[in-house]
């Protein structure tokens, strides 16, 4: 039996120009991260993550804090995160204003909500987006090859939100609606864990900081 790891990114870059690069949080997230499992011995057999920006970015600064990495890493397309913008557009056509006052924050996600449960139930088709089961097919296919070919090692898979909640929902077999609520919830860095074996995967823990969890880095949480 070996265990999967799936990180979110570090903190993005929300409401910048270019979401998709990490700040200087979330860099220093992804670095501490990599060194509290240096500190703790742990490898990996084999890595993944999306083919975003904000997914190779948190990958380097992880491997800088194990100190490197010796094993490839597979960028997979299937780990990519959902257009949030085209999401929202299919619902709300005008422009949102800028998310920067926390009522403001709170409603742009209230609509992503929205929009994620109604594109998850095939009801609208956002602009340059899969449908949901194109996009959850994809993850699924991951989470098949780490079954099948990697279940006796150490996996790594660095993605976002999405992708990771997806994972959780399949695994479990939750509703759209608590597949959302998850997605939500997951903080950036946030490491969630599954026991892999040739015949399932099983949750372990979701959403964990520790290695945020010191006076010193206590700080560092973030969400979006």
């Amino acid at each position: 039996m070996g265990t999967l790891y799936l990180v979110r990114h570090g903190q993005a870059s929300f409401g910048a120009d270019d979401y998709d690069q990490l700040s200087a949080r979330g860099r220093e997230q992804s670095v501490r991260l990599g060194e509290y499992w240096r500190e703790r011995g742990l490898t990996f057999d084999t890595v993944f993550t999306g083919t975003l920006k904000r997914h190779r970015q948190t990958l380097e600064g992880i491997v800088q804090g194990l100190g490197g990495l010796d094993t490839p890493v597979q960028a997979v397309p299937g780990l990519n995160e959902y257009d949030s913008d085209a999401l929202l557009k299919a619902i709300h056509p005008m422009p949102l204003p800028k998310a920067d006052t926390p009522e403001l924050f709170r409603h742009h996600f209230r609509l992503l909500c929205d929009a994620l449960a109604q594109w998850m139930g095939g009801t609208i088709s956002p602009q340059g987006m899969p449908d949901w089961d194109t996009f959850s097919g994809g993850v699924h296919q991951v989470l098949e090859q780490v079954r099948h070919q990697h279940s006796g090692g150490n996996v790594l898979i660095v993605s976002s939100g999405g992708p990771i909640s997806t994972a959780v929902g399949q695994v479990l077999g939750t509703s759209p609606e608590v597949t959302i609520a998850l997605n939500m919830r997951l903080r950036n860095s946030a490491v969630t864990e599954f026991s892999t074996s040739p015949k399932r995967l099983m949750l372990q823990t979701f959403n964990t900081l520790n290695h945020l969890d010191t006076a010193e880095h206590r700080s560092w949480a973030t969400h979006a």
